[in-house]
């Protein structure tokens, strides 16, 4: 996929469950109408979930495949691709790259209230304490497309879609 053939840019949401990549992306996508591909739903739609892992609850992906189905939906552009890892999607698909954070408390919160317990809700934590997709994000994309962006308050909400609709416009002045 040649990036120069795009109108619009790709941008991936990644960061640990909970940080708020869903509600940024279904924000991001009434504002800009680009597509929002909420990437644990495709792989239910399109049947890219293997067996079952009963530690965390939840299926295995099966990354392959999911790929495969995607390449065609980003190839033109104006995606914005929401899931909660980011290392196994090629480089060449992403324009920016928004790694969303949040503070313990916070997440512990809305982790809490979507039922997730012991082992999960504690890796969760701990991914988040470590910073664990902001590196996977910064070893796996040119750095200068990733970015950290805190998202602990409504305001900083509403200033992370702000943000990033003006980095849509630099990269629309600077590549069309």
């Amino acid at each position: 996929m040649d990036t120069r053939k795009r109108i619009l840019p790709n941008i991936l949401i990644t960061g640990t469950p909970g940080v708020g990549k869903s509600t940024i992306s279904r924000l991001l996508s009434e504002r800009t109408k680009f597509a929002w591909r909420e990437v644990s739903k495709l792989a239910e739609e399109y049947n890219c979930l293997d067996e079952y892992d009963p530690e965390y609850n939840c299926p295995f992906l099966n990354e392959d495949k999911l790929l495969d189905i995607m390449e065609g939906m980003v190839a033109k552009g104006g995606n914005i691709v929401d899931y909660h890892g980011c290392d196994f999607f090629p480089e060449r698909w992403f324009d920016g790259v928004f790694v969303i954070r949040t503070n313990n408390t916070s997440l512990y919160d809305r982790l809490s209230a979507r039922g997730y317990t012991g082992k999960k809700l504690e890796d969760n934590i701990q991914c988040e304490i470590f910073e664990t997709l902001l590196e996977e994000a910064q070893s796996s994309y040119k750095p200068e497309i990733v970015q950290e962006l805190q998202n602990n308050t409504e305001d900083q909400l509403h200033s992370n879609i702000n943000t990033i609709v003006e980095w849509i416009e630099r990269w629309k002045e600077e590549n069309i």
